[in-house]
């Protein structure tokens, strides 16, 4: 299984996510949604005889939010999460807003059965189980003598 190596956006403007986290650390809205933007998430792989388990760390999302897709043999998993938030007082009103998304990508080896792919979503870990074509035992090596 090979994954895609995906390149931090702000590398064409060195310094300006530190110059943000600094601003809003120092300030209350350290608490916000708009503090905390949504990374690229940490990815378990495990293989097991009979299928590969990848375990995705994506706390704060629900099922609904998550899209998996396989294509010419390259599992896709993308999510976004929207959220919105308002706060009215005397002659004020503080609305904010926030928009995140993700997406990881995994080239799947021949012996994966695509249409037999599974995932669930539960306490913040997205299990993706895929299976794998079982696989006759070493067969020995026979060797044919040239006459």
């Amino acid at each position: 299984m090979s994954l895609i190596n995906w390149k931090n956006r702000y590398d064409l403007v060195p310094g300006f996510p530190k110059w943000t986290d600094h601003f809003f650390r120092d300030d209350d809205f350290s608490n916000s949604s708009w503090s905390q933007e949504m990374a690229v998430p940490a990815v378990n792989v495990k293989e097991t005889d009979n299928a590969f388990e990848l375990e995705v760390a994506v706390p704060r999302m629900k099922r609904e939010d998550f899209k998996l897709e396989v294509k010419d043999g390259l599992l896709t998993i993308s999510a976004e999460l929207k959220s919105e938030r308002e706060e009215n007082e005397e002659n004020y009103t503080h609305r904010e807003f926030n928009f995140s998304s993700f997406k990881r990508s995994f080239w799947l080896p021949d012996n994966v059965i695509g249409k037999e792919i599974k995932a669930k979503y539960k306490e913040g870990i997205l299990a993706i189980k895929l299976p794998k074509v079982k696989t006759k035992k070493d067969v020995p090596v026979k060797t044919i003598d040239v006459e």
